[in-house]
């Protein structure tokens, strides 16, 4: 059985904004950028949070229409959902995925 995922036109972009305005979030979306359009396993996540805030994360990227979750057995795997958003709010994800590279740098400049 596979998570409930709105549809594109039911995406809303207050809601895609608060689940980007997050840093965990925003943090596991630009992984998913990096990684390409492939499915990635939750457990790939685990360097960014624990396990039970990381289920919700993503609980709330993926009723957000950011991310879209598969289930295979018992493996869970996550896609970024970048033509569905692109399509609703065109070049907002990438805006923010650049943003949050941006001060990733900043912030690794200053330490």
């Amino acid at each position: 059985m596979n998570p409930q995922h709105p549809d594109v036109d039911q995406i809303s972009l207050s809601n895609v904004l608060a689940a980007l305005g997050d840093p965990t979030r925003l943090a596991i979306v630009a992984e998913l950028a990096r990684k390409g359009d492939g499915p990635v396993s939750c457990s790939h996540f685990l360097m960014f949070t624990s396990k039970t805030n990381l289920s919700y994360h993503l609980a709330k990227l993926r009723e957000a229409g950011v991310t879209r979750t598969e289930v295979s057995g018992t493996s869970r795997f996550t896609t970024l959902r970048r033509a569905d958003l692109d399509q609703r709010f065109p070049d907002l994800l990438a805006s923010v995925i650049t943003g949050a590279s941006t001060a990733d740098e900043s912030e690794a400049q200053t330490t």
